[in-house]
């Protein structure tokens, strides 16, 4: 199995490596690897789906 790098995979999703990062620790990206310091992404992985807020609201569901 192939593996790309944050910046390889940020030039291919067209997002931040920034964001990819924290994608990886939240364990969104399948089959993402830690190795020491880097992260190892497959290279069919797909791009998640975007579930950060855009309202600009933050909405309780629970008091």
């Amino acid at each position: 199995m192939a593996y790309l790098s944050i910046k390889q995979t940020s030039e291919k999703w067209g997002i931040s490596g920034r964001r990819i990062q924290v994608l990886c620790a939240q364990g969104r990206i399948e089959g993402a690897t830690k190795i020491g310091s880097y992260w190892a992404i497959p290279e069919k992985a797909e791009r998640p789906k975007d579930e950060r807020i855009k309202s600009g609201k933050y909405v309780k569901t629970e008091r």
